[in-house]
């Protein structure tokens, strides 16, 4: 029998469960068969109108005097009790984003990691003294922003739950928090457990509903007082626009065009592996999956074989078959990852390798089979446009500045992988990347919740994650005493 829930379809703001305005719902389809998996409220500016007013009481009230001591407490209790219901949150991320469920259940694991870090950083954001005149004392103080609004993707929902929230609320800021209309029934149970593990009322205020109806109203709210957005550049720009209007400052994660380079001294045993998982991992739906894969001509041939009997092994089904790739999350997006591989093929692009769809996959299932093209023109689409599908491109280079001048030449700028034994190289290139993260030898590590995360150009600004995310929800305040 196919999976449903039982959620029910409210908004949670000011700590109650309540009806949207609009007394509409909209269905959760699950991608492995796009069955009905559940239903979430359609809310609009007048539900976010409220939630915005709830989280502003309770900013300048009880969750306002909340110490930091209490704040992480909080955040902790919130951990232990994401832990106790993983194998459920798991199950209701996998049935809604289509993902295997070793991923869901990975992704779960992350999100109690999230509220594990920030409940342990909490009482650990310090302000610093001046030296300045005699007879003055200079402090500088960091302060919560105050209401913070979070718009997030998709593609993680719980993950993204754990990541804005935790250093939003581990700082002292109330929230609005507006999750994809595609998938977040597990952003519903989270929810649940926060209010059940104790955070008072207008900490956490949830709307439901469709990017231009609750989540336009979130950002252009003269109400906010900081914004966190990540999602598709061209959203991004709206978002932008809207903080400018009201003078909201924003931290933006807009995706990527991440290249992978492989030199000729790589340990390809070790290599690609991982270039092949990084972008079949959530079946390439990963703002930082590695879609380019830059090959230094010299081993070209041998590095692009070894790949196509790779991506040719990989399996692709339904979330509960648990193999190596998933559906993409709906027919809207699976339409445009198949865009891309009709064009390349009228273009002449080869196909290299392609995964297979296994017997259980449903016809009324998104599923794309991963595809590795190659080699692929610097000027052609596929080189420089995010497909946000499990679709990788090779491209050959000739030495590393030609790396370089390729790896740097889109208008993405969010993360890259390094591969060669050279440490001189290693060094030399990471700091010529134009990202925000370089992983030498590796690509990923164990969600990086501790690393800070961000780009450069389209692939935005600011940085979440880490304790960097701890400092971009706070303020500094100078304060200067005169005890002469």
């Amino acid at each position: 029998m196919p999976f449903t829930t039982d959620l029910p379809p409210l908004n949670y703001i000011d700590g109650h469960w309540v009806r949207p305005a609009s007394n509409a719902a909209i269905e959760m389809i699950c991608p492995s068969d796009g069955h009905v998996v559940g239903q979430i409220a359609r809310g609009n500016a007048q539900d976010i109108d409220a939630a915005v007013a709830a989280a502003r009481r309770a900013f300048d009230g009880e969750w306002g005097r909340t110490t930091a001591t209490e704040r992480g407490r909080l955040l902790s209790r919130l951990g232990l009790a994401i832990l106790a219901h993983q194998e459920e949150l798991a199950q209701l991320e996998a049935n809604d984003t289509g993902k295997p469920l070793k991923l869901a259940r990975s992704d779960v694991l992350a999100t109690a990691r999230y509220f594990e870090y920030y409940g342990g950083g909490a009482d650990k954001v310090h302000g610093d003294t001046i030296p300045f005149l005699d007879g003055y004392q200079v402090m500088i103080v960091r302060e919560p922003r105050g209401v913070t609004g979070h718009i997030i993707p998709w593609n993680y929902p719980a993950q993204m739950f754990g990541r804005t929230l935790g250093a939003a609320l581990a700082t002292g800021n109330a929230t609005v928090l507006k999750p994809a209309e595609e998938a977040c029934l597990s952003i519903v149970r989270l929810t649940q457990l926060a209010a059940e593990v104790g955070f008072p009322a207008g900490a956490i205020n949830l709307v439901t509903g469709y990017g231009e109806e609750a989540g336009a109203a979130l950002s252009s709210h003269k109400g906010i007082d900081f914004l966190s957005f990540t999602g598709s550049p061209e959203v991004g720009t709206l978002i932008q626009k809207s903080a400018a209007d009201n003078h909201v400052p924003c931290v933006l994660e807009l995706g990527g065009k991440s290249p992978q380079l492989v030199f000729e001294d790589a340990d390809l045993d070790k290599a690609l592996p991982v270039v092949i998982n990084a972008i079949i991992q959530n079946a390439g739906q990963t703002c930082s999956a590695g879609s380019r894969v830059l090959v230094q001509r010299s081993i070209y041939e041998k590095v692009v074989a070894a790949l196509a009997a790779r991506m040719n092994a990989v399996r692709v089904g339904p979330h509960e078959a648990d193999l190596d790739c998933g559906p993409v999350i709906s027919k809207v997006q699976h339409e445009r990852v198949a865009g891309f591989l009709e064009r390349a093929r009228q273009d002449g692009i080869p196909v290299i390798g392609e995964g297979r769809l296994d017997e259980r996959a449903a016809r009324s299932g998104f599923f794309v089979k991963p595809t590795l093209l190659g080699p692929v023109p610097l000027d052609h689409e596929l080189a420089y446009e995010e497909v946000f599908g499990p679709v990788l491109v090779v491209i050959p280079f000739d030495d590393e500045n030609d790396a370089l001048r390729i790896a740097n030449g889109t208008e993405y700028g969010l993360i890259a992988g390094v591969w060669t034994e050279n440490g001189a190289r290693q060094i030399r290139v990471a700091k010529k990347l134009r990202v925000g993260q370089v992983y030498l030898n590796g690509y990923g590590a164990g969600g990086g919740i501790e690393l800070p995360f961000g780009g450069f150009k389209r692939s935005g600004h600011g940085r979440e994650k880490g304790f960097e995310a701890l400092r971009e929800y706070t303020v500094a305040k100078t304060i200067v005493m005169n005890h002469g």
